[in-house]
């Protein structure tokens, strides 16, 4: 599992502007399963994803392709994490123990 954070490198009004793309390549994502949820930071400085996997070099050459990190307007860092407890909800997310 991993967390995606990205950061603005950008004015929001710049951002704004490849804002369509980059839901597009959300969609696009969700639709093959490997986004879980997503989001703004708060204040507005950025985005956090989650997403499934567990190969990291696929999530991150799935990053490259945001259009925010294409236009320069985002960096990200990735985070892999272990999911070993979650909410009832999440359940299906925790991944059994060695």
């Amino acid at each position: 599992m991993f967390l995606l954070l990205l950061t603005y490198n950008a004015p929001t009004e710049k951002v704004d502007e490849v804002m369509d793309e980059h839901l597009a390549w959300l969609d696009e994502q969700y639709a093959a399963g490997v986004f879980l949820a997503s989001g703004r930071k708060v204040p507005r400085t950025g985005g956090v994803i989650l997403a499934a996997g567990h190969d990291r070099a696929a999530v991150e050459e799935i990053a490259t392709r945001d259009p925010f990190w294409r236009e320069g307007v985002a960096s990200f860092e990735l985070v892999e994490f272990t999911p070993t407890r979650a909410a009832p909800e999440l359940q299906a997310l925790v991944e059994p123990s060695d």
